[in-house]
C-alpha cells in the first residue's frame, strides 16, 4: 500500500491508456517524482505479476520527464494528457472521454467521485469547469490530427 506521505508530490493530472501512462506531478521534496514512479511501477508490477503467475519487470525502460517552466506549458500539458484517450482513438466521442474513468478530466469537470488531484494550479486560470472544457475540447481536432501525422511519420 501506498502511503501518501511517501509520495512527495501533489498529482495535478493523470492519465492510465492501455499501452503507457502520463502524470503531472508537482515535486515538493528532492527524489519525490523518482520515488512516487518508482512506487508505482514496483506496486504495479507485483499486482501485474501476481495476477498473470509471471515474474520479472512489466514496463521496460526509464520513464521520460519533461520540466514544466510556465504556467502556460502546464496548461497545454495538462490539455494535452485530458484529451490524449480521444486524440488516440480509445474513445470515440466527447461523451465518453468525460466518463473515461482513468483520466483526471471527470475530476477536473467536476463529474467524479475521487478527488486526488490539486487541480487549483490550472484551474485558477478558469471560472468554471465549463469554461476549462471548452478550453480542452476546443483542440481535440487539431490534437487528433496531429497524432495521426505523428504516425505517418514515425512508423
Amino acid at each position: 500500500m501506498i502511503n501518501k506521505d511517501d509520495l512527495h508530490n501533489d498529482l495535478i493530472c493523470y492519465c492510465i491508456m492501455p499501452t503507457h501512462y502520463h502524470f503531472v506531478l508537482k515535486q515538493l521534496h528532492d527524489g519525490g517524482i523518482n520515488n512516487f514512479l518508482r512506487l508505482v511501477s514496483n506496486s504495479y508490477s507485483h499486482y501485474y505479476n501476481k495476477k498473470h503467475d509471471r515474474s520479472g519487470s512489466v514496463f521496460g525502460g526509464r520513464f521520460k520527464s519533461v520540466h514544466i517552466e510556465t504556467d502556460e506549458q502546464l496548461l497545454h500539458v495538462v490539455r494535452y494528457i485530458h484529451l490524449n484517450p480521444y486524440s488516440s482513438y480509445i474513445v470515440k466521442g466527447f461523451k465518453e472521454l468525460e466518463s473515461y474513468p482513468y483520466s483526471s478530466l471527470n475530476e477536473y469537470l467536476g463529474n467524479s467521485v475521487f478527488n486526488i488531484c490539486q487541480k487549483n494550479l490550472v484551474m485558477d486560470y478558469f471560472k468554471t469547469a465549463e469554461r476549462y472544457k471548452k478550453f480542452v475540447f476546443n483542440q481535440a481536432e487539431y490534437q487528433k490530427s496531429l497524432e495521426k501525422i505523428k504516425h505517418l511519420i514515425f512508423k
